[in-house]
């Protein structure tokens, strides 16, 4: 997904849900904390994972999926897909939401996307472990995107993870 693209699946997220601020949760937050070009590894990715901030019986999730989400009119249309999310999808580090990076252009028309901090989406990231997951994340750390120190520390900070998981995910930093 290119940076026009995320932008246009921010605007029409914040169309649908009436909203004026979004959160990114997943790989295209990058795109809120990158200003250059992202690494391949950033862009294979066809949908932009976004939740709204208060959503507690996932019914605004819910709505992106119907409107806009995957094998929807509008993927079917522009070749790519929002995908409703809540803020409790992805495993982040203590105090994520401090950190959260604002994002608006133009083209999202109004609409602020609240993206990850890029440590803190890497470490959700490497805490996913998938393949899709870890090629992404050694791709941030081959081009120098992230600091190997503060994704230590994020991930030391960051509760109820699998050890086999952590533990993976720290290797991947050394």
């Amino acid at each position: 997904m290119n940076k026009a693209e995320f932008d246009h699946g921010v605007r029409a997220a914040g169309s649908i849900l009436g909203l004026d601020e979004v959160l990114v949760i997943g790989s295209q937050a990058a795109h809120g904390s990158i200003s250059g070009e992202l690494p391949p590894e950033a862009l294979r990715s066809i949908e932009v994972d976004i939740a709204a901030f208060e959503d507690p019986d996932g019914s605004k999730a819910d709505l992106l999926d119907g409107a806009i989400g995957e094998a929807s009119m509008f993927q079917a249309t522009f070749g790519f897909y929002v995908d409703g999310v809540s803020t409790s999808t992805a495993t982040l580090p203590a105090r994520w939401r401090e950190r959260l990076v604002r994002y608006e252009t133009p083209a999202t028309n109004g609409v602020v996307a609240w993206c990850l901090e890029i440590h803190d989406l890497w470490v959700s990231k490497a805490l996913a472990g998938r393949p899709k997951d870890i090629e992404f994340c050694r791709a941030f750390l081959e081009r120098g995107l992230v600091e190997r120190e503060i994704l230590r520390e994020r991930l030391t900070n960051t509760d109820s993870v699998d050890d086999a998981l952590m533990s993976n995910a720290v290797n991947l930093t050394r």
